[in-house]
């Protein structure tokens, strides 16, 4: 990846420009069972940094991916899928170690309309956090009018480094988005998940995340106290998911709640990342708080209510005509 070498080959600057994990999801087609009386899956692209790549791209904004697979076929798979689903696969890379670790695959099972375990075949690590500081395209990261980030990134080196490099080369510009994004099975402690969040919120402007996440990140799960302390922290904007209760988001001067948006839920792990791709692009359009959100969290429901993740993201459109279908 890298810096590139000439300004001259360079297009316009990236609407978003996202980094993270990447992989293959393995869905059941048989619901309200266990992986163990499961008879078919389907495959889709997965990854939550991937997600919000697609969903973004899915409301017609510019998109390019900074992540790694394996040299294997679910590589292969990721780059294609990734590009047929709008995401400049530019910056997606094959590790250069041969043998290296494989592309990861993730099974869930789908137990509406709340238990969506998660099964995770990405250890001891995954191609996505062997990135180094020196692979990434710092000037694209910089120039980007919205770099997203994850926490699962912060995880392990070498990815750490090369997050805390894309950051001190972006210099908190506006719109540098920070997903909370916490799976423990990737740490080895919650307090160094803590230590590392704690770090990157001074590099960031907006964060997103759901309690449990901001009590990781800021030692609340109180809303409104989580979004305090973010905000303390030096962000724009705080974004708080509250599942069943709806959304809190909040600036220093404003502050909105959302209601849910009733859906019948077949899979709810995609919701999260609709919700961000959709933020992505309200933010960009220039939407007052509370129109941002409630876009958002309508995007969110909408793909709570399909089986997969990337390939449910809703287009404008489609959001747009279920939030008058509510009004």
């Amino acid at each position: 990846m890298g810096e590139r070498a000439s300004d001259a080959l360079r297009g316009p600057a990236y609407d978003l420009v996202a980094v993270g994990r990447t992989g293959v999801d393995i869905y059941p087609l048989q619901h309200g069972v266990g992986l163990e009386e499961v008879r078919t899956f389907e495959k889709f692209l997965g990854g939550s940094a991937t997600n919000v790549a697609v969903a973004a791209a899915r409301h017609g904004r510019r998109v390019s991916l900074v992540t790694r697979v394996g040299r294997d076929a679910f590589g292969r798979y990721v780059r294609l899928e990734a590009e047929r689903l709008g995401v400049d696969p530019v910056h997606i890379t094959a590790i250069t170690q041969d043998p290296g670790p494989p592309t990861p695959v993730t099974f869930c099972e789908v137990f509406p309309p709340d238990n969506f375990p998660l099964y995770f075949y990405r250890y001891p690590a995954a191609p996505d956090l062997l990135i180094e500081a020196s692979e990434m395209p710092l000037d694209d990261i910089r120039e980007a009018r919205i770099h997203w980030s994850t926490v699962t990134g912060l995880s392990q080196e070498p990815s750490r480094s090369a997050h805390f490099a894309a950051w001190e080369a972006r210099a908190r510009r506006e719109h540098t988005v920070l997903d909370l994004d916490y799976r423990p099975m990737f740490w080895a402690d919650p307090a160094e998940a803590r230590e590392q969040v704690g770090k990157a919120l001074e590099h960031v402007t907006v964060a997103v995340g759901n309690r449990e996440e901001c009590e990781v990140a800021v030692g609340e799960t109180d809303p409104h106290r989580a979004a305090d302390a973010l905000l303390e922290r030096g962000l724009d904007l705080a974004v708080v998911k509250q599942g069943p209760k709806g959304v809190l988001a909040a600036t220093r001067d404003e502050r909105v709640e959302v209601a849910p948006f009733p859906v019948d839920v077949v899979n709810g792990l995609g919701a999260g990342d609709a919700f961000g791709g959709a933020l992505v692009h309200g933010l960009l359009s220039g939407w007052d708080l509370r129109r941002l959100v409630e876009f958002a969290n309508v995007a969110g429901a909408i793909v709570a209510g399909r089986l997969e993740c990337s390939t449910a993201m809703p287009t404008t459109d489609e959001v747009e005509t279920a939030l008058k279908g509510r009004s």
